[in-house]
């Protein structure tokens, strides 16, 4: 390569001087990598061997790890794979590197959730559920004079096996006059019937409704009940004179002297127009808000196991399918055992073992789901007489399955079932799932490289995903992980550190090797977390001003839970995964005191790909608000979903700062000479962008089998503006020159404009002063997604009245920056707001007023208050499972 290389690590030579085991495993060599803010990086990187990228969020270590590794082993095996097929693949691309040698194939799990479905399920995804019908299909107890069922007849997503009444949902949909009247006092021209649409649709409906002579100026419930009816639910769509703004008298005279109307009107009922929109509509924002004004109930031909009666009738150990996947997974074990061990005739005796020690949980199921508490009860016969050929295929299948099912126990996921959909998992769930797949696979000789495995796991659950990465490597893999995670550092084999800090100020490695060798490293900021040398400060604890109190909350595994966080101070909430905390938090926390609050659920930023779901108003959750709910004003939850899906969207328009910039680059005399707007410097408006790119700042080239290649815009070369626009400069910078500054650029370049350089300190303290202001959307990982919320909100004014709740908010953070996280976060505890946050990082958990352990399992064996008060005591609670870990990070 013949030049100077700016960043060289490389595997210490001669290799003859180093032990044995890392003499045999090889490396992965990487030169000249310059990925995104990777500054010409040489590193050499063992095989055979647990390796963990470290360094502070926006560091470079994803892009050396995913965007250089991993993109490279997979355009190097799509090489191998027919042009046709290639252009079906959603493919890395080709990372900007000079070479890689000694590179396997490598295989990626990542904690990207995809296009969240109700259709997928833990048993879909793991593939489990593909066994699990075969089963059924080839060894379940048939009733008398049933016909054999293939393995499609029992999934819910084929033609063949689908309930025909909910078509394989497990819920029906309707809308009623409660869901769609709230308020019942008001009239129809008060709008009275909310799921109506808004504005000018809405205001032609009821223009339409005086048309046909209907009161609409009578409260709703002193109507006669008929009108009501036909209002909201009647089919009929006629089609009639319309005359806006005239009041009831004036439309009746001008039908009568058959006057010229404005247009002819349909009218639509309130229902058609819900379900129509939902089914139909392509805008996400228009089904998400016709959903609110919808119910789901169980459907009432399946139970909500959706399936077809056929196969609903085939039972295994006594139960049905639908059961079967309802129950947790580590109960499943239990059942599949003895047809595994080949003693078929024992799997009566072991449904019969299941069902006495979970009826109760498979019972609260079938209500949950709106079936009867005794339908369906569990029938342990099997087929009598049991042939040696179906013997051999259930325990083949048995076996097979419990293998797999056995795996997830093992990684801390027993507490699941089969039937869980995957919105409802967390993105450390999801990417725990995928690595149980890649276990019962049995490859050897990949490159498994993982994103944060330990995101969402509680400590005491670390130790079995540790072990699991250890079975990988033990046969004969390599394994990379992206991880914040100490004590998965300390397990390592080696550790790859990357900064020294984020973005232009990292992208070198600082250290490559065994963890004990960081030790000898000043520059690197994770050597001080990892030795022990940063403790977590002594504060005194804030004392509530009141409490916030939930009383008989029964949702998930809460079964009638009360629970009580203290107002005006910072609440951590903890537990083993599956315990119950989100559900505590994020669902019955969230949704009690919007309801108190009358408003909607604060769901952050909209997202397309949603699952929108209607109410399910079938009394399976309860719970209510107590205690001091008048210091409550006010609701903000901040999540970790992304700030905008385009590129279009970015850090300087979603803080709103961008449009304190553009009015600023308008006040200019050259922009009012011209008469410029603030309009004109928006890439998104036609007067101020380049047209050939409309915006974007690059063209796509489209190469058929390969991926697409961006390239800058031939004619701005990636400024995004037209020339006329670029012309105009504030203090010699171009609108296009102010986007390309990172934070701590643009907070001395705006030193002197207040209304700018507030979000943008806010920013800085947050830790994002790396990131640059029109850095697209896309490009940011969900824990800076989630601090860019954090510092949008706390530029506001804040009166002390707020409710902030956080899921997870450390989560992708480096420990240097969850520092600075907890301080922002202590800063709005200070101004006497309510935090409350769902943690497992035991160091913001001994930074609290106060801790709320959930446990003392998961699943049916959590939704309990296991401990709960200031942090010693919580540490000092021998009932608690968090206890031991808080303890060894509690200030001495």
């Amino acid at each position: 390569m013949g030049k100077e290389r700016k960043n060289s690590i490389q595997a210490p030579e001669p290799e003859a001087t180093q032990p044995e085991p890392q003499r045999q495993r090889g490396f992965v060599r990487v030169r000249g990598a310059r990925e995104h803010n990777l500054k010409d990086v040489d590193v050499d990187i063992p095989r055979d061997a647990l390796v963990v990228f470290t360094g502070v969020s926006g560091s470079g270590k994803s892009s050396l790890a995913f965007g250089t590794v991993y993109a490279e082993a997979q355009r190097r095996y799509l090489e191998s794979v027919s042009p046709y097929a290639r252009r079906l693949i959603d493919q890395a691309g080709v990372p900007d590197v000079d070479s890689i040698e000694g590179l396997p194939p490598a295989v990626a799990l990542q904690q990207q959730r995809g296009t969240p479905s109700t259709r997928s399920s833990v048993g879909s995804v793991t593939t489990i559920s593909s066994l699990l019908r075969m089963l059924y299909s080839r060894i379940g107890h048939y009733p008398p004079g049933q016909p054999m069922l293939y393995a499609e007849d029992f999934s819910p997503n084929t033609p063949q096996g689908a309930c025909p009444e909910c078509h394989g949902q497990g819920r029906v949909y309707d809308a009623t006059e409660a869901s769609m009247v709230p308020d019942d006092s008001l009239s129809i021209r008060e709008r009275a019937i909310a799921a109506w649409p808004p504005a000018w649709h809405g205001q032609n409906l009821r223009d339409i409704l005086v048309t046909l002579g209907y009161d609409v100026d009578t409260p709703w419930r002193d109507m006669p009940r008929k009108v009501r009816e036909w209002v909201l639910f009647t089919e009929e769509t006629p089609t009639v004179p319309v005359y806006p703004g005239f009041t009831p008298k004036e439309t009746k005279a001008a039908l009568r002297s058959k006057t010229e109307p404005a247009y002819m009107g349909t009218f639509t009922s309130a229902r058609s127009y819900v379900l129509n929109t939902f089914a139909t509509s392509q805008s996400a924002m228009m089904k998400k808000r016709v959903s609110n004004y919808m119910v789901s109930t169980p459907c009432p031909v399946c139970a909500g196991k959706r399936l077809k009666p056929e196969a609903l009738s085939v039972t295994f150990a006594g139960y049905d399918i639908g059961e079967l996947s309802r129950l947790p997974i580590e109960e499943l074990v239990k059942i599949l055992q003895p047809a595994a061990d080949g003693r078929l005739q024992d799997v009566a005796t072991a449904g019969d073992t299941i069902t006495r020690a979970a009826s109760r949980q498979a019972t609260r199921s079938r209500v949950a789901h709106g079936g009867n508490a005794h339908a369906g009860a569990p029938d342990v016969r099997l087929t009598s007489g049991v042939s040696e050929e179906k013997r051999i295929a259930a325990q083949r299948l048995a076996h097979d399955l419990l293998a797999r099912v056995q795996t997830l126990e093992q990684l801390g996921l027993g507490y699941l079932s089969l039937d869980r959909t995957t919105p409802t998992l967390s993105p450390g769930e999801l990417q725990r799932l995928r690595l149980a797949t890649q276990l019962g696979s049995h490859l050897f000789g990949v490159i498994y490289v993982l994103d944060e495995p330990s995101a969402g796991l509680h400590p005491a659950d670390g130790e079995a995903l540790l072990q699991a990465l250890k079975r990988l490597k033990a046969s004969g893999n390599s394994v990379y992980i992206v991880e914040h995670d100490l004590s998965l550092m300390r397990e390592a084999d080696w550790l790859v550190d990357v900064g020294p800090e984020a973005g232009e100020r990292g992208g070198r490695v600082l250290y490559s090797g065994p963890p004990e060798g960081l030790a000898r490293v000043e520059e690197s900021q994770t050597r001080r977390h990892l030795f022990d040398e940063v403790a977590a400060p002594h504060r005194d604890l804030r004392r509530a001003r009141g409490w916030l109190k939930l009383r008989g909350v029964t949702r998930n595994n809460l079964q009638g839970l009360d629970a009580e966080f203290p107002v005006g101070c910072l609440t951590a909430v903890t537990g083993v995964s599956g315990s119950g905390k989100s559900t505590l938090v994020t669902r019955a926390l969230l949704e009690l005191v919007a309801q108190h609050l009358g408003s909607d659920l604060p769901d952050g930023e909209e997202d397309a790909d949603d699952a929108f779901e209607p109410s399910a108003r079938d009394g399976t959750w309860s719970g209510h608000l107590a205690g001091d709910t008048g210091a409550i004003r006010r609701l903000v939850q901040v999540d970790q979903k992304p700030i905008g899906r385009t590129p279009r969207s970015n850090l300087a328009t979603y803080t709103g700062l961008f449009d304190t910039v553009r009015k600023l680059f308008a006040a200019t005399p050259a922009a009012r000479k011209r008469r410029y707007d603030p309009g004109r410097f928006s890439f998104n408006v036609p007067k101020g962008r380049c047209e050939t790119c409309e915006g974007e700042g690059s063209v796509s080239v489209e190469l058929l089998f390969m991926p697409s290649v961006y390239a800058p815009c031939p004619t701005c070369h990636g400024a995004r503006y037209n020339a006329q626009t670029l012309e105009i400069r504030f203090n010699d910078k171009s609108i296009a020159d102010v986007l390309g500054m990172t934070v701590e650029e643009a907070a001395a370049f705006f030193a002197d404009e207040p209304a700018v350089l507030r979000p943008l300190q806010v920013l800085l303290d947050i830790g994002l002063g790396y990131l640059r202001l029109g850095q697209p959307a896309t490009e940011l990982s969900g824990g800076e997604a989630q601090r860019i919320k954090l510092a949008t909100e706390l530029q506001r004014t804040h009166r002390g009245d707020t409710l902030y709740v956080l899921d997870e908010p450390t989560t992708g953070l480096h420990p240097a920056d969850a520092d600075r996280l907890m301080a922002q976060l202590q800063r709005l505890a200070d101004e006497g707001n309510t935090v409350v946050v769902v943690e497992h990082e035991m160091r913001v958990v001994a930074q609290s007023d106060w801790v709320i352990d959930m446990g003392p399992g998961a699943g049916v064996q959590g939704g309990r208050i296991v401990a709960a008060g200031v942090p010693a005591d919580v540490a000092a609670s021998r009932a608690s499972r968090t206890a031991p870990y808080l303890k060894r990070v509690l200030p001495s």
